[in-house]
């Protein structure tokens, strides 16, 4: 079970929304789309859902072309919006039953009463979906797109707009159903990425620019430039950090707290002769990791 996109194309106009894109997602993997708005991510979901084409190049679903088995792929996809269309005057049941019934699914009750067990709904399921908080919103969404057991797994931005609480319970509800799935997130979330994603796909004005691990991704900035947090027990000037050999940067933190930036290797080593030298005591020592958000602007710029 897998997604191939190869070398695919889609223009509008005169703007390239993906140019020449090609990657694959495999059975078990959760592969995050990371960009900005407009780099084409939302472009690449709706081509592998059938609702667009590409001008050119090929798209395959669990083997199948999508240009010539739409219909079948639909089968085996589901499809979680940005935007999470839902029928607001519906009951929670009223909802899963129809969207059963659109997969003409056998045992119909029996499906819904899992996937409302699988999703959290239970205390919910007798309740008008316009009564839903965005949290359980998601989760019907997240029941809806589950409903008929698919194999490969796309959500849109699936946790927008949640509070810390919700998207703690949404992760681990994706988690939960990705054993078996291929599964592909869109979204600008950075923390998203690093709490879900198996491998990151960077996308910006239509082309690819990296992909790989989360961890491996933070390995490739360009500057290697290192940040360290050190706090001493006595006041020291920032202009005298300044001096000490591969420290270009220093920002004062509360109390006598610095962050200190460098591109020397052994920057803490260099740091804590300093203080010895100086006469000062150091409390804190530590090496700040890269974080991924400067690491994804370092790409797209």
């Amino acid at each position: 079970m897998s997604v191939q996109i190869e070398s695919v194309t889609k223009i509008y106009g005169n703007q390239r929304a993906l140019d020449n894109v090609s990657f694959t997602v495999n059975s078990g993997e959760i592969v995050g789309i990371l960009g900005p708005n407009g780099a084409g991510k939302s472009t690449i979901m709706k081509i592998i859902t059938g609702f667009l084409y590409p001008d050119s190049g090929t798209v395959r679903v669990n083997g199948l072309l999508t240009g010539e088995n739409s219909l079948e792929i639909r089968r085996q996809i589901g499809y979680l919006p940005e935007n999470n269309p839902l029928y607001t005057d519906l009951y929670v049941g009223e909802y899963l039953s129809y969207a059963a019934g659109l997969y003409h699914l056998k045992a119909a009750q029996s499906r819904i009463k899992e996937i409302i067990g699988l999703t959290g709904l239970e205390a919910e399921k007798h309740k008008k979906i316009g009564s839903l908080s965005k949290g359980y919103r998601q989760r019907l969404g997240l029941a809806q797109a589950l409903i008929h057991d698919p194999s490969v797994l796309i959500l849109d931005e699936p946790t927008s707009g949640l509070d810390p609480s919700q998207l703690v319970e949404i992760r681990h509800l994706i988690r939960n159903i990705s054993f078996n799935k291929t599964v592909m997130i869109s979204t600008h979330i950075m923390q998203e990425v690093e709490a879900l994603c198996d491998r990151i796909i960077i996308i910006s004005r239509g082309k690819i620019l990296a992909t790989d691990s989360p961890a491996n991704i933070k390995k490739m900035s360009a500057t290697g430039s290192q940040t360290i947090l050190v706090e001493f027990e006595e006041a020291v000037a920032v202009d005298k950090l300044l001096e000490i050999n591969g420290v270009n940067r220093v920002e004062a933190g509360p109390g006598r707290t610095f962050i200190l930036r460098g591109d020397h290797e052994n920057l803490r080593a260099l740091i804590f002769r300093f203080a010895i030298t100086n006469g000062y005591t150091i409390l804190t020592l530590n090496k700040q990791e890269t974080s991924l958000e400067n690491v994804f602007l370092e790409i797209i710029k």
